[in-house]
């Protein structure tokens, strides 16, 4: 598994993914808390714990390029420039939020920003992400489409089809797996007789890596040699990024199949705490600019909060709209 070199920090992009972690994790457990007060309903997903795989690999990426995530994608969004107001609003169900209401937690979309969601179907966005990779080949287009997807995916048929394909037509796909080690309850080990994922991806012919997922830096260095063989004819690429959620899978998850003690060991790997460490130890950040950022983070999401309590619910004569195709049917 690789990990950053261990060279001094570039202190301006350290701390552009320092603050990137701190605006997820405040964010989402602020959607804990909402949840928990009947504010945010439906199903909820929080990244809390991987943070530093969204920071590192989306910093990595052009504005031009092609975003496809899963249903716990919340952090992709803010990171690829979503308004956290568009996103607390999309939470909340109401017109304001990037997908009119309409999405919910499991379907944050924007397609001024390149981002095709937000899928709730396990592997949904993988064959979704080839299609738009291979459009904008044949139309001679120079950009690169990255999807985001757990371990879970990688048992679906259509991971392996759209691997396939993608190392066939020797599309511009970056495949980024997010392993935190349980598809939903089940462990890597008891859904999958072959647990190494880059032999997986490696029998299709592509270049395929695993990284530390804890360590924002490893992973922007990651994805970015990847995302520059791809841009530049290279095929298709897969990295896999070892990370872990430190909350259940879902707000519904009763959280029995791991233990108590796994959890915290994993939690002394916390990607913002091991950026923080780094970043003072090379004096590229005191206690005094961790508090202003913590403090930014903060703000950020009381206005995000308030723009979504001041939005407006979709009228009931709108209900039809995108549901049944206006005008006479043929």
């Amino acid at each position: 598994m690789k990990k950053a070199a261990n060279k001094p920090l570039d202190a301006v992009l350290a701390r552009a993914l320092l603050a990137d972690m701190v605006r997820i994790r405040k964010m989402e457990e602020s959607c804990a808390e909402l949840y928990g007060e009947g504010k945010i309903r439906g199903f909820l997903h929080l990244y809390i714990g991987e943070e530093a795989v969204a920071s590192g690999a989306l910093r990595a990426l052009l504005p031009e390029d092609n975003v496809v995530a899963t249903y716990r994608e919340h952090g992709h969004a803010l990171v690829r420039g979503v308004p956290m107001t568009a996103i607390m609003a999309e939470m909340y169900g109401k017109r304001e939020g990037c997908s009119g209401g309409r999405g919910g937690s499991m379907h944050l979309f924007d397609i001024k920003r390149r981002f095709y969601g937000g899928n709730a179907i396990v592997a949904g966005g993988i064959p979704l992400t080839v299609g738009v990779a291979l459009a904008d080949q044949m139309q001679h287009l120079p950009r690169i489409s990255a999807c985001f997807f757990g371990d879970g995916a990688v048992a679906e048929g259509a991971f392996h089809e759209s691997m396939n394909l993608a190392a066939l037509w020797q599309l511009p796909v970056l495949f980024l797996c997010e392993n935190n080690l349980y598809a939903m309850g089940t462990a890597l080990s008891r859904s999958e007789s072959q647990t190494d994922l880059c032999v997986k991806a490696a029998s299709y012919n592509m270049p395929a890596v695993s990284v530390d997922g804890m360590d924002a830096i490893a992973v922007h260095q990651a994805v970015l040699r990847a995302a520059k063989t791809a841009r530049n004819g290279g095929g298709p690429q897969f990295i896999e990024f070892r990370t872990y959620r430190f909350r259940a899978h879902s707000m519904f998850d009763p959280e029995l199949y791991r233990s108590k003690s796994e959890v915290e060991e994993w939690k002394k790997r916390d990607p913002i705490d091991l950026m923080v460490a780094r970043m003072k130890a090379e004096g590229k950040l005191t206690d005094d600019e961790f508090c202003v950022i913590a403090a930014s983070a903060d703000e950020e999401v009381r206005q995000a909060i308030a723009f979504a309590e001041a939005g407006n619910w979709e009228p009931v004569e709108d209900m039809c709209r995108h549901v049944v195709a206006e005008g006479e049917l043929r």
